[in-house]
């Protein structure tokens, strides 16, 4: 058991991590890089309101969540290559749609067709399909980087190619990353042998109800659709007031998102790490929800000019990417033995519902309230966002673990009872059909050689 993990990832999963990944910062810049400029170019469209500008910068979010996890279970049937080709040519399609549009509700329609490339679970079931077990969290850890590191790009690229292309440059620049996505999965990334029916990774039919009961579950799914709530309406309202108050012409805007998200990135890490370390997340979160909800008043309180903007940025995107970057580990620690792929699946609904729900908010705040609504609605939804946080308890500090049976562990009945008597294992569950156990443990109280006498791996094929 031990030698297994020292090993490094093999070529063909290091292609298949890389390949995937590229794929995921392709849609994801696509999907970002409107967010900085739509506000301030969008006014151009003929036909436009802020109401329907919030419309265009949302709308993505609300194909992406009705298809994500039907497009999940559509690869497990047909396939994962089918579904994400034609996932990223809807994209393309959506791009180019968008592209040609002169009128506001032309990018309404192209970001809803965008959104219709629900891709996300697709992907990440072949990425579990050609990695093996103990290289799959550094594979999926790779993605998160690779979503994390596009939303940045798409701030400081998105400004720049509007201000050489205009939108529509824009648009069509978006559709070639959605094609050259297809390249690199048909030429870069091998092909899986065979599909693993994988519950960390899919969304598992069964395990949907007891997901959509599951309290703890239910507040962090809040917590992202809040989260993508409160940017993507700040993001109606931030580059209006960089050139309203701030008097910095749109061409500009790009250095200050640049400013924010590096500082923001570099001063949420020692957090994150006092938080696992410690074992003190809760407090953490807290303490994030806490700044976004100050932040937002105080864009509304004080007399703002181009440096508090961009100061009010920097303290914003520090607490925005501290929850960004740690709310997927909280659900994976929370969701019972053999449903993180499920409960990852709810999440991430929830997130791009937050997206749709933000934008369309924002937009209608600004056009009724302008500036001061859209920031005090952003703090009212941190507000109520901070009292479900209070409540939450304090996450166990566990890693799933997924350990293939032999035929004689699986005939034994009591396996999972006998496995949960074992000090720092805080759940298990036998799946059958995939002849594997699901094991939730706390490293730190792990007895390791009990777990091992309790369970005789099956003999390894390769």
């Amino acid at each position: 058991m031990h030698d297994q993990h020292s090993e490094r990832m093999s070529g063909g999963e290091a292609r298949a991590a890389s390949g995937l990944a590229l794929v995921f910062a392709f849609r994801m810049l696509g999907l970002f890089m409107v967010l900085p400029v739509m506000a301030t170019y969008g006014m151009e469209l003929q036909g436009s309101t802020p109401a329907l500008i919030g419309l265009a910068i949302g709308a993505y979010g609300l194909t992406q969540a009705v298809l994500q996890i039907p497009f999940g279970m559509l690869s497990d049937r047909i396939g994962r290559r089918p579904v994400i080709y034609v996932g990223l040519l809807i994209f393309a399609a959506g791009s180019l749609l968008a592209a040609n549009a002169d009128s506001i509700w032309g990018v309404i329609a192209g970001r809803v067709l965008q959104g219709a490339g629900a891709i996300s679970a697709a992907v990440m079931a072949l990425l579990s399909d050609l990695t093996r077990e103990q290289h799959r969290t550094k594979a999926m850890a790779m993605i998160g980087m690779s979503i994390g590191l596009s939303f940045a790009v798409a701030m400081v690229v998105g400004p720049l190619l509007t201000r050489a292309f205009g939108l529509s440059g824009l648009f069509l620049a978006t559709a070639a990353m959605a094609l050259l996505g297809i390249v690199v999965v048909a030429g870069w990334v091998p092909r899986a042998s065979s599909a693993l029916q994988h519950r960390e990774s899919g969304v598992a039919s069964q395990a949907l109800l007891p997901t959509l009961k599951n309290f703890d579950l239910l507040r962090l799914d809040f917590a992202i659709l809040a989260l993508h709530a409160i940017l993507m309406a700040s993001f109606i309202a931030l580059p209006l007031a960089l050139v309203e108050q701030g008097s910095l012409a749109k061409e500009e805007h790009w250095w200050v998102y640049l400013t924010a998200l590096l500082v923001g990135f570099f001063a949420m890490v020692p957090f994150i790490i006092y938080g696992e370390k410690k074992r003190r997340m809760k407090q953490v979160l807290i303490g994030a929800v806490l700044v976004l909800l100050v932040c937002e008043l105080f864009f509304v309180m004080v007399e703002q000019n181009l440096r508090t903007l961009v100061l009010g940025m920097v303290v914003f995107f520090t607490a925005f990417n501290l929850l960004e970057a740690s709310l997927p580990s909280l659900v994976s620690k929370v969701a019972p033995a053999g449903g993180k792929g499920t409960a990852m699946g709810v999440y991430a609904t929830s997130q791009f519902l937050g997206a749709a729900i933000g934008g369309i908010l924002g937009g209608w705040l600004y056009q009724h309230y302008s500036l001061s609504g859209v920031f005090l609605g952003c703090a009212g939804m941190a507000l109520l966002w901070l009292g479900f946080a209070v409540t939450m308890r304090e996450p166990p500090y566990v890693t799933s673990l997924r350990l293939p049976l032999s035929s004689a562990a699986l005939e034994d009945a009591s396996l999972a009872e006998r496995l949960q008597a074992v000090p720092g294992v805080a759940d298990a569950v036998v799946v059958r059909d995939e002849a594997a156990i699901y094991i939730k443990v706390d490293t730190q109280q792990l007895d390791r050689t009990s777990l091992e006498r309790l369970i005789e791996p099956a003999p390894v094929t390769c």
